[in-house]
Parts: C-alpha cells; sequence; structure tokens
C-alpha cells in the first residue's frame, strides 16, 4: 500500500532544501491554504512579499489570507500594496477584486 503525500510536504522538502528561493515558498504556502494551515502560509507568503515587493500574487493571498484570520489592519494593508502594484502594472481584472475587496473592508 503506498501512502499518500501531501503537496505541503512536497514544498516542505524543497523549501528546506533551498529556503531562498521565493517560487517554492509560494508554492508551499498555497499548499498550506489548501489544507487549510492558514498560520503556517502567513510566513511563507510574507518572505515572498518582502524578497520580491514588485510580485503582487502574494501580497493579493496574504491579504485575504489576512481577511480569512480576521487581521484586518495587516490584511488592508498588504491589499491597499497590492493594489497600487495591480495599477503600475496595468492588471485590470486583479485591480477590480482588490477595489471590491477594500470597498468591502471599510
Amino acid at each position: 500500500m503506498s501512502e499518500v503525500v501531501r503537496r505541503s510536504d512536497t514544498f516542505a522538502t524543497l523549501v528546506g532544501r533551498q529556503p531562498d528561493n521565493e517560487l517554492f515558498r509560494f508554492s508551499f504556502a498555497q499548499a498550506l491554504v489548501a489544507e487549510h494551515r492558514y498560520l503556517d502560509a502567513v510566513e511563507h507568503y510574507k518572505f515572498c512579499v518582502q524578497k520580491k515587493p514588485e510580485w503582487m500574487m502574494p501580497r493579493i493571498l496574504l491579504g485575504k489570507l489576512f481577511l480569512e484570520l480576521g487581521r484586518y489592519p495587516e490584511a488592508r494593508l498588504q491589499l491597499q500594496e497590492a493594489l497600487h502594484l495591480a495599477v503600475d502594472q496595468q492588471h485590470e481584472d486583479p485591480e477590480r477584486e482588490l477595489r471590491a475587496l477594500l470597498s468591502d473592508l471599510k
């Protein structure tokens, strides 16, 4: 009988081998969120945001994660930063989504 390997276990191994790899961290965070391990995912999204401040997706997902956790001031900050990036990078769909999320936070 084969053992089921969780996606987070696969990325945990990769992050362990290359802890500075933001793509592994991003994928690890996504896998953790899929497993409802929200608090564990926060540090990995934060790593991505700090390493690549111009990368919009980790900010969006971190903001949504903070919303899920009820951490509204932190959510607002990440979503506002993501909105600035969406506008600067001309990503219209994320811009609309972010504006809607932020209007719900007011």
